[in-house]
């Protein structure tokens, strides 16, 4: 992909992965210029939110970001927090977050899943409004849905390698009723 291909994705929207009554909604921060240009949730290639999804249970093999859709057949979705696209999430602002987070909990409010999984805890801090959150399951809850702040599976996030993630993304598995 050409510099100019990613420069011409910023602000695009990357379509949510969805149905009603999931047992995880996935939500990440943003989309970066790579998912945007392709139209396909974490696609960069250092981003680790596939092989983390895989190594903790959640699907039965590692899906490439080309097999979305499939998270379906597991319960499973995705969405994000901001819908436009920028080359990085400290790129948005106070306001995007609050706006995200309302059209977010919308989102849960029509789809009831299980699970909100929010893939940041930044992110989940400044769309709800909850400066002290940690990772793991939270005291908020939309309507019946409960809530989990993940690490972002970003290959920006240091603080977390594939093993400690792919532990914390086990902690909601177990947690996940199965059907």
């Amino acid at each position: 992909m050409t510099p100019e291909e990613l420069l011409a994705a910023r602000d695009r929207v990357v379509p949510d992965v969805v149905a009603g009554g999931l047992r995880v909604l996935f939500c990440g921060i943003n989309p970066g210029l790579m998912s945007a240009a392709k139209g396909l949730h974490f696609a960069r290639p250092g981003n680790r939110f596939w092989p983390v999804l895989h190594r903790s249970g959640f699907t039965p093999r590692q899906l490439r970001p080309e097999e979305q859709d499939e998270l379906l057949s597991y319960g499973l979705g995705i969405t994000n927090v901001v819908t436009r696209a920028s080359a990085r999430a400290d790129e948005l602002t106070a306001a995007e977050y609050e706006e995200g987070g309302r059209q977010l909990t919308a989102r849960v409010e029509r789809l009831r899943p299980q699970w909100l999984a929010v893939a940041g805890v930044t992110a989940y801090r400044a769309a709800f409004g909850e400066k002290k959150a940690r990772i793991g399951p939270q005291e908020r809850r939309i309507g019946d849905t409960r809530i989990w702040a993940l690490p972002s599976p970003s290959g920006l996030n240091a603080h977390w390698t594939l093993e400690t993630m792919a532990e914390e993304y086990g902690r909601l598995r177990s947690a996940v009723e199965l059907p």
